[in-house]
């Protein structure tokens, strides 16, 4: 196996802070790069681009971690965008530009994307990305993909999206024990191999091999901002699943993988609650625009 490197494709954006008058990088897929980086592992982050300061800065900051965005694709006009504030530390958001130039243009995945993708050990992506009608063609690297449906999926979202991944991911905060697992066991068979699902202060679970395994949140020294919370947890179990698997998770049988996964999901309870003490998803704000 070479270098064990996640490549995470989809939205970044700009967080802005109006409790705050600054605006941080952001957006599931470049956080997951960033945080990826955090754990010193390789990454890169693939997704579009807009001509604004927005887009200016973020790939500003992906120069400052040492991330390949050379495969983004940049177009005229405003870089995705949120609004938001804080309640007692707590993000809420306010609305958004729906991702800005990235809801307009396709991604027009090439060959050369392709033979790009099959050189890394992981594929990341969401239901924030735009890329649903892409992910047969991602499937053809042969690179496993864990998707996020964060808190929005329906029965026929599941049935379009879960025959191309490997890994699904459910915010299931907002259900009791019984739906999320209804919900998280759907998702199993529609073929996915392995499902998580956060449930925000009582922690997280996974479903593999029809069995479930939790873990607890673990409290953050001081919160400051819970934006990022969920991408720093997922980066850092995948992180960690990558490393002590060397980079076979979910592509080879493992006989000790569910020890792996009891590990990984510790690892990233304890990054996500470091993150949480952070502003915006991981910092590097710049002056509202």
């Amino acid at each position: 196996m070479g270098t064990i490197k996640i490549l995470a494709i989809g939205d970044n954006v700009a967080d802005k802070y109006l409790s705050r008058a600054v605006m941080y990088p952001g957006g599931q897929s470049f956080n997951t790069a960033v945080y990826t980086k955090m754990n010193q592992m390789d990454s890169a982050y693939l997704g579009k681009f807009g001509s604004d300061v927005i887009a200016e800065h973020n790939c500003d900051v992906l120069k400052t971690f040492g991330i390949d965005y050379s495969h983004s694709r940049f177009f005229e006009g405003e870089n995705g965008y949120a609004r938001v504030t804080l309640q007692k530390n707590d993000r809420v958001f306010l609305g958004s530009n729906k991702g800005g130039v990235a809801k307009d243009h396709p991604y027009a995945f090439t060959e050369t994307d392709l033979s790009y993708m099959k050189g890394f050990s992981l594929i990341y992506t969401n239901l924030n990305s735009y890329i649903e009608e892409d992910l047969p063609f991602l499937k053809q690297s042969g690179v496993p993909i864990v998707y996020d449906f964060s808190t929005r999926w329906d029965d026929a979202y599941l049935r379009k999206v879960v025959p191309f991944i490997t890994l699904g991911v459910l915010s299931c905060a907002h259900l009791s024990t019984s739906e999320r697992e209804c919900e998280m066991r759907k998702v199993a068979d529609l073929g996915a191999v392995m499902v998580l699902g956060t449930v925000g202060e009582a922690g997280s679970y996974i479903l593999y091999q029809d069995t479930f395994l939790h873990q607890p949140v673990v409290p953050a020294e001081m919160v400051k901002d819970t934006m990022g919370a969920g991408d720093s947890y997922l980066s850092a179990f995948l992180v960690s699943l990558l490393r002590s698997t060397e980079g076979r998770f979910l592509k080879e049988p493992d006989a000790e993988l569910d020890v792996h996964i009891q590990n990984a999901m510790h690892a990233g309870a304890i990054f996500a609650a470091k993150v949480c003490g952070m502003e915006g998803a991981f910092g590097y704000g710049i002056p509202l625009v």
